[in-house]
């Protein structure tokens, strides 16, 4: 596996190895290579969904019209604490 595989191909992978495992039917060995295999899948994905969400602007326009690009920001809920 290289790192050049696309998510949709890793996370394709990875649901494979998820099921095979929850079926129970692969031998010890087999079994530990798998897991590896998906330990690895998923460091690729979560690499890739970091990478992506560091790309991901907002589009807002400035004081000019014009538009700029602005860094995304996750905004968290505010939890309701009233009494």
């Amino acid at each position: 596996m290289t790192d050049e595989i696309k998510f949709e191909e890793a996370l394709t992978r990875l649901e494979e190895i998820v099921e095979k495992l929850e079926d129970g039917d692969l031998p010890l060995d087999e079994s530990l290579s798998a897991f590896e295999e998906g330990i690895r899948l998923s460091r690729i994905c979560a690499k890739l969904l970091n990478e992506a969400e560091r790309k991901v602007e907002i589009l807002i326009k400035g004081e000019d019209d014009q538009l700029i690009a602005k860094p995304y920001e996750e905004e968290l809920p505010e939890d309701d604490e009233s009494e």
